[in-house]
């Protein structure tokens, strides 16, 4: 697997991230772990992960689950010192009853209720991870949903004090609109404090349509401000969108069409089919490999399987070779 450079930090990473969400809960650990060796035998560094991954799956539970699995593959391997390891704090829930009232997560009501991106909560939060995770630092600390009821002033100087014990790397945001990464900016240099290295963010070949507001979706300003701003390598979680590019059957009605249905999904998704066909992948490792082709700005894309099959079935993206005449046709295609 080849490798790209987080930002201007001197540190490689594996092109492809392998997105542990569902690790410990919906994929059972003897699947965690194969995918897990299968990726490290691979030449696979990055590994991401979340303190709240998944409470959603199990009432009553808080989360923690993928980060106590790692916890468990890093002792029983020894390939902690293998891996660049990214995970998250600021989205626990902290009213599992209301969250849970009507008998399923009101995401609503979660949204309202994360315990935020306070100074304590983030030294808390990062104690608790390293303990699940057993390991004595993080490789990138992700500030996981962006907390604006907490002065920003308050949130960088925890996550300087966290990289200066030596508990973080590096820092990065998620879940974030772009003045506010501006600011984030700013407020680093004006103080000495870590810049963030990377943003992670929803992102796909699909473009969200027209008029819609969505903090967690990369639009054609934040586009724009990483293509100037390369020192921020932008993560793309939920890359091939839950599968959706492999088949129509899926994609009507499918939740995560609502962002992007209409006229000009139509016409790219034309295209992804066309140049698939021609290159011999499915669309979904297209679309991955698309993602994989991009330098402005650097992507890293995380696939997140739950089965061993769809593991497999992402991996080949790696191999997929795009021309210029096809990525120009996959660049210009659009209603």
């Amino acid at each position: 697997m080849k490798t790209v450079e987080l930002t201007h930090t001197g540190e490689q990473v594996s092109q492809l991230a392998l997105g542990c969400m569902l690790m410990g809960t919906a994929t059972d650990e003897p699947s965690s772990v194969r995918m897990l060796d299968q990726f490290a035998d691979a030449g696979g560094t990055f590994l991401d992960t979340a303190n709240c991954y998944c409470w959603w799956n199990d009432r009553g539970s808080h989360g923690g689950h993928s980060e106590e699995l790692l916890g468990h593959w890093f002792a029983r391997t020894g390939r902690r010192d293998e891996v660049f390891l990214a995970t998250k704090g600021t989205a626990l829930v902290k009213d599992m009853d209301a969250v849970w009232a009507k008998g399923t997560p009101d995401w609503e009501v979660a949204y309202r209720s994360f315990d935020g991106a306070g100074a304590d909560n983030l030294r808390r939060s990062i104690d608790d991870s390293l303990r699940r995770l057993q390991t004595d630092h993080i490789d990138l600390y992700y500030v996981h949903v962006d907390d604006q009821s907490t002065p920003l002033e308050e949130t960088l100087e925890a996550l300087a004090g966290i990289v200066q014990a030596g508990k973080a790397r590096y820092i990065g945001w998620s879940n974030v609109r772009t003045w506010r990464l501006e600011r984030i900016r700013q407020l680093c240099a004006q103080h000495g404090w870590p810049q963030p290295v990377a943003v992670q963010q929803q992102h796909s070949y699909l473009r969200r349509k027209a008029g819609l507001r969505h903090i967690s979706i990369v639009d054609d300003e934040q586009l724009d401000y990483l293509q100037t701003h390369d020192d921020l390598t932008l993560v793309a979680y939920s890359p091939i969108l839950k599968g959706i590019y492999d088949d129509p059957a899926k994609r009507d009605g499918h939740g995560m069409m609502a962002s992007y249905a209409g006229p000009d999904a139509d016409v790219r998704l034309k295209v992804v089919e066309e140049i698939a066909a021609e290159v011999d992948a499915t669309p979904n490792q297209l679309v991955l490999a698309w993602l994989l082709h991009q330098t402005s700005p650097t992507i890293v894309p995380i696939i997140g399987p739950r089965t061993l099959e769809q593991y497999d079935a992402a991996m080949p993206a790696l191999d997929v070779k795009l021309t210029g005449e096809q990525l120009a046709r996959l660049d210009a295609a659009g209603a």
